[in-house]
């Protein structure tokens, strides 16, 4: 699993050009699709344990890095409809999770389906 991150931040950095990808004797048809142009940035963070902490950390940076961006692209990233709309759903869908019996679940499958695991889950 390492290997995989190392070298996802490696192929970011350095791509990989028309002329290596001809080398490795890739059909030309084929061959602009394996071109990468690299140069792009990437950060990797290291923690020797997952911990309360460190969680906490991460998702704080993560949470600046998009209150930053929204400052530069003069977007509020905080206050959209579909968090809007997130908060109605959850409204339905907080007495279906406490529910003492089967409540009569009317979204999609994917929705009712992962509504019945946490309630297996919880019993």
């Amino acid at each position: 699993m390492m290997s995989n991150v190392l070298a996802q931040t490696e192929s970011l950095a350095f791509g990989k050009t028309l002329a290596q990808v001809e080398a490795e004797g890739t059909p030309a048809a084929l061959a602009p699709h394996h071109v990468f142009d690299g140069n792009r940035p990437s950060n990797v963070i290291l923690a020797e344990k997952l911990t309360p902490a460190i969680l906490g950390s991460l998702v704080s940076l993560y949470e600046m890095s998009v209150f930053t961006q929204g400052v530069l692209w003069d977007i509020n990233p905080f206050d959209q409809w579909g968090v809007e709309l997130g908060k109605v759903l959850a409204q339905r869908i907080i007495p279906e999770l406490e529910a003492t019996g089967e409540p009569d679940l009317k979204h999609d499958s994917s929705t009712n389906s992962l509504i019945r695991r946490y309630r297996k889950m919880q019993a």
